[in-house]
């Protein structure tokens, strides 16, 4: 119904920021990312919105990029999942980041958002992981590189070394993910520690 609000900036806060369009302010509640790309109070915004209708409340959701948006509509579609998690997750991290995260079965590093334990995390992971290459902030070459890390015996024997030395699975999976497969799970190991002393 309102897919975006363009006008004056007349509050925000941690929570929500309010857009006068004509005359009229619009309350979104917004994540800490959009929070940090708004302009001060006074100047012109623009918002990519979902409006959520509930029986008691109509909710406003606004986002600084339409990346954003698809993640928070992609991760609202999740069986128990609702605004309020969204929001936490798209505090916590860029659409990008959850990609990598959950194209990587990295259920674990999700639990860092706000109200997501780990039985949430999980759920989540396994809904979506076939899901995220819709989102367009995704880097495909990521994407693949993770997805490849998952095919062989001697990739998975790699990823499961790297996350005993420490390594999140994520780090692991796209480290190893960008390697050629073929390698032995020794040498995949040698070579994705290079890789990771240099920052991925």
């Amino acid at each position: 119904m309102i897919a975006s609000v363009r006008g004056k900036l007349i509050y925000s806060d941690n929570a929500y920021a309010v857009v006068e369009c004509g005359g009229v302010g619009f309350k979104c509640f917004i994540t800490k990312n959009t929070l940090g790309r708004l302009p001060k109070r006074g100047e012109e915004v623009m918002l990519y919105t979902y409006l959520a209708v509930r029986e008691d409340a109509l909710d406003l959701y606004g986002f600084a990029d339409s990346d954003e948006l698809a993640a928070f509509k992609l991760i609202t579609s999740v069986s128990g999942v609702g605004a309020k998690i969204g929001l936490a997750l798209l505090s916590e991290f860029s659409p990008a980041d959850l990609t990598l995260y959950i194209a990587s079965n990295d259920a674990k590093m999700l639990t860092r958002a706000s109200g997501v334990g780990i039985k949430l995390a999980q759920r989540i992971v396994l809904e979506l992981k076939d899901k995220v290459g819709s989102l367009s902030a995704a880097d495909s070459e990521t994407v693949a590189a993770v997805g490849n890390a998952n095919i062989g015996g001697a990739t998975k024997e790699a990823v499961a070394a790297l996350v005993s030395l420490g390594y999140s699975q994520s780090e692991a999976s796209l480290a190893v993910g960008r390697l050629d497969p073929s390698l032995s799970a020794e040498e995949l190991i040698k070579q994705s520690l290079k890789t990771l002393a240099r920052g991925i």
